[in-house]
């Protein structure tokens, strides 16, 4: 298993983890077909701001981790401000306990600092909070969020 930067060809390898992450239907081949193109295109509109990773084997993606990089507004003295925000991490059930996760939220994680951001957040789960903790992530009484009215 090894990770890697995901590129244009790994859309639907990226598609179908996502599918599967999120759907319980995983039969409907159109309707596939059709979010594979989405995030294709979703892709290609934001390919300067989301990056993604993916762990493969030498069969397919077993998981992936995408992260966001946003500018900043300037601040006198530092012109190029940038954060990073980790998303959409995601390893097959049956991968999951070796490492998997966290080797692509690191591989994540320095690419984001390694292109200049100050900071790289991640909106976690309760359950992956320890995880994200092992990795070096902590809460900031700074860093706080307003929730959209469902």
């Amino acid at each position: 298993m090894h990770i890697e930067r995901a590129g244009p060809a790994d859309v639907r390898g990226l598609a179908r983890l996502k599918w599967i992450d999120r759907t319980t239907d995983k039969a409907d081949t159109a309707e596939f077909d059709s979010f594979a193109e989405a995030l294709a295109s979703w892709w290609e509109a934001h390919r300067d701001t989301h990056f993604a990773f993916v762990a493969r084997t030498e069969d397919a993606p077993v998981g992936a981790a995408w992260v966001a990089l946003l500018p900043r507004v300037p601040s006198p003295g530092a012109s190029n401000r940038l954060s990073a925000d980790i998303q959409s991490v995601f390893v097959m059930p049956e991968h999951r306990g070796g490492g998997v996760g966290s080797a692509l939220v690191d591989a994540a994680a320095a690419h984001a600092l390694s292109v200049g951001a100050s900071r790289v957040t991640v909106h976690s789960s309760e359950r992956a909070v320890p995880v994200y903790q092992r990795l070096g992530f902590a809460g900031s009484p700074k860093l706080l969020q307003r929730i959209a009215d469902a």
